[in-house]
């Protein structure tokens, strides 16, 4: 039985709800600096959420939502400029503890670090925000927890391509079957199951109609001893909150 070795977190919706009270409240915040009416609500924001990655949500957003509007210059750098002014009321609204960490997130990173097991993320959000999310819930210093931090556009394609999932194997010199991801998303499923490794998914509001075939097991959330999570579907745990042994178990049967 391969070990395991190592343990990567998706970010946006699954360390915590950025979504709906970050990135979406950040492009409204862009959008309106910028003169612009347009505004994301929570509805078109979920149906936006079809795309991975800010910029090309944009895109779509103009593709398929937003048809009559029309630019004179480069779009694309247009889309860039009010991306990156995105990303300044997002790291400002983290700066801000507006946004918290999922339940359980905080308990089950410590007892990875305890064990010994290493960390990484793998995300289609820009590092900046990966940067303003840790430190501003887990502190400065856990930017050093994780040994790979692969986020942005740091590879050729977003998820649902397998692209940055092989990119973070790759620089954590292990093979898939010694790893273990969590996702929130089928977009992220595609992406970690792309790489052939075993994914458990913690869905959200946005993502709970997803299909999520290929993953270990679906809960709501990862529980505290307060707080019970449930299995949606796929491999139960022991307890009612998932634990380092649920880690080591739902791997071996993966």
């Amino acid at each position: 039985m391969t070990q395991l070795k190592a343990v990567i977190f998706d970010v946006d919706g699954t360390l915590a709800e950025t979504e709906r009270d970050g990135h979406r409240v950040a492009f409204n915040l862009a959008f309106s600096d910028a003169g612009l009416d347009w505004i994301w609500d929570e509805g078109l924001y979920g149906k936006l959420l079809a795309v991975t990655g800010g910029k090309e949500r944009i895109r779509y957003f103009l593709s398929d939502f937003h048809h009559d509007f029309k630019h004179e210059g480069d779009l694309t750098q247009f889309i860039a400029l009010l991306h990156a002014e995105k990303t300044k009321h997002y790291v400002r609204l983290l700066e801000s503890n507006a946004i918290a960490l999922r339940p359980g997130v905080v308990r089950l990173i410590n007892e990875i670090r305890k064990s010994g097991l290493r960390l990484a993320i793998a995300t289609t959000t820009t590092p900046a925000n990966v940067t303003a999310l840790v430190a501003n819930t887990l502190g400065e210093d856990a930017l050093d927890w994780f040994d790979c931090i692969a986020a942005g556009d740091i590879v050729p394609a977003k998820k649902p391509a397998p692209d940055i999932f092989d990119y973070c194997l790759e620089q954590l010199g292990l093979k898939a079957e010694e790893c273990i991801v969590f996702e929130d998303s089928a977009n992220g499923v595609l992406s970690s199951c792309g790489a052939n490794i075993p994914t458990i998914v913690t869905l959200n509001d946005y993502t709970k109609e997803d299909d999520f075939s290929g993953a270990i097991s679906v809960l709501d959330h990862l529980g505290e001893p307060n707080l019970a999570c449930e299995v949606i579907t796929g491999q139960k745990i022991s307890g009612s909150f998932v634990t380092m042994d649920d880690l080591k178990q739902l791997h071996a049967q993966s």
